[in-house]
């Protein structure tokens, strides 16, 4: 999992769903479902910019919390599909 990685999916959270408002610190591990930064709408959101981003494709199966919730899961998973 890439640092630059991390950076650029932070970005896109606090552009998109905090309105730019980066005052508040947004943890690697922060659960983005459980604290109500990013619903249903946002995930597919989500999902369209990591598929344009890092240049990989998303299955439904794959837009689960386990693959989506925090941006380290986040990390992990395009790290995977990038490999595989």
């Amino acid at each position: 999992m890439s640092d630059e990685s991390r950076t650029a999916i932070r970005a896109f959270i606090v552009e998109n769903f905090l309105f730019g408002d980066d005052s508040q610190p947004l943890a690697n591990d922060l659960s983005l479902i459980d604290n109500d930064l990013i619903d249903s709408t946002g995930i597919l959101e989500l999902v369209g910019f990591l598929e344009e981003r890092f240049a990989i494709s998303i299955a439904d199966a794959d837009i689960v919390p386990a693959n989506l919730d925090t941006i380290d899961r986040i990390a992990g998973f395009i790290a995977r599909k990038q490999t595989a």
